[in-house]
């Protein structure tokens, strides 16, 4: 297969001719070529539901020998398509090893984001609305002619916080915001991305909602207002509940809480065992 508009036509012989495998003489490797900014349908694995159908944006790399002119851009999308059904933390490194394989090439590299629903109850009337999640699988296979490979899965969870400042010094209530909690994960045991939402959730002052009556908005406030956290809380005591798991040999945890108060956002991060992929 190849990259549009790249092969022509030897008219002794009828065959396309292959110009990405032509001899290129300028002597420079690529780190990366590929495809950037794919949409893609495609399934991840569900730990309430079994499967969920979602849609990913995807970029997906190879390095390029030095003596190669170009490489085969369709392909990167052929292996892709046979794997959106079963886009799965085990299988991604598999995926990335395919196009290795496939371009004959020494590294691959690859980046899927894609949102993530889950159904939420309101804390007092029990409705039931959709929460979406930003996720991200990021993985690398192969360098230096070593088969090396890392995988890194990354959520993005919006909360509320209370200041625990303003709550002190003010007679009438205190500031809230909401924030965004951001973990990056290198895979060690297999874990269901629902499970770092509710640590995450569970670290905030309170969780955030799609779906809330007067009631559900009562409880979340007042449920808020006695458990204030500083931006700086929210990362260590979610980095805490990573740490206890013992599952992940290098995490980060990053917090933006976009203020009510001030036209800029507070922010933290904390790292465990070195800097992730």
């Amino acid at each position: 297969m190849h990259r549009d508009g790249a092969g022509s036509m030897n008219l002794q012989s009828g065959k396309l001719t292959d110009v990405q495998n032509t001899p290129d003489t300028r002597d420079i490797a690529l780190t990366e070529v590929g495809v950037k900014g794919l949409e893609y349908p495609i399934r991840v694995l569900d730990k309430v539901n079994r499967i969920q159908y979602t849609t990913a944006r995807a970029d997906l790399f190879a390095d390029l020998p030095r003596h190669f002119k170009g490489t085969h851009m369709s392909r990167f999308i052929e292996i892709f398509h046979r794997h959106r059904e079963d886009l799965s933390m085990p299988r991604f490194l598999d995926m990335l090893g395919e196009i290795i394989r496939e371009l004959e090439a020494e590294s691959a590299y690859g980046v899927v984001e894609f949102p993530y629903f889950l159904e939420k109850k309101a804390p007092v009337t029990a409705l039931r609305g959709m929460m979406s999640y930003r996720c991200r699988y990021q993985g690398r296979v192969g360098g230096k002619g070593k088969r090396d490979r890392h995988f890194v899965v990354a959520v993005a969870v919006p909360v509320t916080t209370v200041c625990p400042c303003s709550k002190a010094i003010s007679d009438r209530g205190a500031h809230n915001q909401r924030g965004i909690v951001t973990v990056e994960l290198e895979l060690g045991p297999f874990f269901w991305i629902e499970d770092i939402i509710e640590l995450i959730e569970k670290a905030a002052s309170s969780p955030v909602y799609s779906l809330l009556k007067r009631e559900d908005e009562k409880f979340i406030t007042e449920t808020a207002y006695d458990n204030p956290k500083f931006v700086e809380d929210l990362v260590r005591d979610v980095y805490t509940g990573l740490k206890a798991l013992s599952s992940f040999p290098r995490f980060t945890v990053e917090a933006e809480n976009f203020e009510s108060i001030h036209n800029h956002s507070a922010f933290a991060r904390a790292v465990y065992g070195g800097e992730p992929l």
